[in-house]
């Protein structure tokens, strides 16, 4: 009677992974994580502020800066999820992660993303309605109603990416456990995988581009109906009162889909592209956006200005 191998079922709980940083870049780590801890440093002070300022003054409870406060606590999690590790990698060299860590850091990942794209496109909505329906703005934007984004966004957003978690934990590890990388996705981590993946390359490049692409279809209808209605105001200074309100969030929109389209482009397409500028970009889009938002927010939104003005310098406002 012939005795069959025993199946390694520890493949399916595989050792720590290492996080080696940017291959070829190595000698210049020490020197690429001083502006990245920099980046985070404001990152975490401009959101932290700004959700301190929101909750704190009553006169910003309005639908447009509750979303705005979702997006700040959004981008803390993003930030707080891979740069911390990122410039630890660079000045401290590879770094181990468990399985486990890695799925967790890769889920918050991607959720985060989807979750920004969500708030932008519900932001988008909310200034739609703000410009071409004033009079109904708070009739239609209720509180029941603002709860029911919100909890869309949430579930949708989940929906979209736990998935990723069961996918990769079905896959055997028997190969490399090296991730040519400074934090866990879902495809670098799949491509360690000693199965076919063709799944998980289909899903993780139709499902979340599907998604962020008709978020971006539907935030271009909004802001297309916004112009005509911004064109068609009697004066002109109307015009420039209803632009400056959407100023803020088409900057936010373009730091976020532009760098983000460019990427699963490069990502699918660019393969002639180095690998050390795929993951130097990756890196940048994840750490630069969470800091530039409150920035932009700051400078372009004047309620937002004079309270930080009014925080930072109250004796000069007595």
């Amino acid at each position: 009677m012939t005795m069959t191998a025993p199946f390694n079922f520890s493949s399916f709980n595989p050792d720590p992974f290492i996080l080696l940083g940017v291959p070829g870049l190595e000698q210049f780590h020490i020197w690429i994580g001083i502006p990245f801890f920099i980046i985070y440093l404001v990152a975490l002070a401009g959101n932290s502020v700004l959700l301190l300022l929101i909750s704190m003054e009553r006169s910003l409870h309005q639908p447009m800066f509750f979303f705005l406060s979702m997006l700040a606590a959004t981008d803390l999690i993003l930030s707080n999820t891979c740069v911390p590790k990122t410039f630890s990698i660079f000045w401290l060299g590879p770094q181990e992660i468990t399985f486990s860590g890695c799925l967790i850091q890769m889920f918050f990942l991607h959720y985060s993303f989807a979750m920004d794209s969500a708030i932008l496109l519900a932001m988008a909505f909310d200034r739609y309605v703000a410009i071409c329906f004033p009079l109904r703005y708070t009739t239609i934007l209720t509180r029941q109603i603002i709860t029911k984004i919100v909890m869309g966004i949430i579930s949708r957003s989940f929906c979209i990416i736990f998935p990723c978690v069961f996918l990769l934990k079905r896959l055997p590890f028997c190969r490399t456990h090296i991730i040519p990388h400074t934090y866990c996705e879902h495809i670098g981590i799949a491509r360690l995988a000693c199965a076919d993946i063709s799944v998980n390359i289909w899903y993780g490049f139709a499902v979340p581009v599907m998604t962020v692409m008709s978020d971006l279809i539907l935030t271009g209808v909004s802001y297309t109906l916004i112009l005509c209605t911004i064109f068609n105001l009697p004066s002109r200074d109307a015009r420039q009162k209803a632009l400056s309100t959407c100023g803020s969030h088409v900057c936010v929109s373009l730091i976020f889909y532009t760098p983000a389209i460019f990427s699963v482009l490069t990502h699918r397409f660019g393969h002639n592209i180095l690998r050390s500028f795929h993951i130097l970009f990756a890196n940048l889009y994840v750490a630069i956006p969470p800091a530039l938002n409150p920035i932009i927010y700051g400078v372009k939104t004047k309620q937002i200005q004079d309270k930080i003005i009014l925080l930072f310098f109250p004796k000069e406002n007595k």
